[in-house]
């Protein structure tokens, strides 16, 4: 389908870290986190499909509980669910369940990533493909502070011998995935077994909206921000 996104959004029962994080109630929400971000990507007017890649029957539940022709539940292969899985085999299984052009994978452990920004990054990725100098786009965090080698023993986004303590905002900006989202073409899956291309553009967020839940500190902290930022 010439210039149609599919939403990728993978779940899997026995989360290690967080017991149930994707499900379990958040914030006094029943559905939790899953819930939460498939109401924003039901919003999304420019993507035409919600893949819900999973082997987790509460996450099957919680989909199921929209009645959304718009969410389409495919049963992922058992050895596809491990945390021994190789990731470079995952990725290359996802394009085999599309139906577009396009994936845009998303992570129900960013829940602060709402519909807005979500639109604005299938803008800004037509309009990097258009502009011929990029050929994919992911998330990132702009990190602008000092970092140290321990094995160089120096900091690696500036020159001590010049400046021994620049300015932070003179530092030498670097970005880390946060792996909120990647924007690639199901081509590009096929010729590099890969989620980005060898040019991807950066969509940056700022902290709050960067918030990954990968353990429990992490689910307890977003539940406070929820409550004082985005719940209703």
């Amino acid at each position: 389908m010439k210039n149609k996104i599919s939403f990728f959004l993978p779940t899997r029962k026995g989360s290690e870290r967080v017991i149930n994080k994707n499900t379990r109630d958040f914030a006094g929400i029943s559905g939790g986190i899953l819930k939460i971000k498939l109401e924003q990507l039901l919003k999304v007017e420019s993507v035409h499909e919600i893949i819900v890649s999973t082997n987790d029957p509460d996450t099957i539940s919680v989909a199921d509980s929209f009645n959304s022709q718009k969410i389409k539940i495919v049963e992922r292969p058992e050895h596809l669910c491990l945390s021994s899985t190789n990731i470079e085999e995952f990725i290359n299984y996802i394009p085999s369940i599309i139906n577009s052009e396009h994936i845009f994978w998303v992570h129900a452990t960013a829940p602060f990533v709402t519909e807005y920004d979500y639109e604005l990054a299938v803008k800004q990725y037509w309009n990097v493909l258009a502009s011929q100098e990029f050929d994919s786009l992911f998330s990132v965090t702009k990190i602008q502070q000092f970092l140290w080698d321990e094995e160089s023993k120096m900091c690696i986004n500036h020159d001590r011998s010049q400046v021994k303590w620049p300015r932070t905002q003179d530092l030498k900006p670097l970005y880390e995935i946060n792996h909120a989202f990647y924007i690639n073409s199901v081509s590009n899956y096929y010729k590099y077994s890969d989620r980005i291309g060898l040019n991807p553009a950066f969509f940056v967020l700022d902290k709050i909206k960067s918030f990954d839940i990968d353990w429990e500190d992490d689910f307890k902290l977003a539940e406070i921000i929820y409550e004082k930022y985005f719940k209703v």
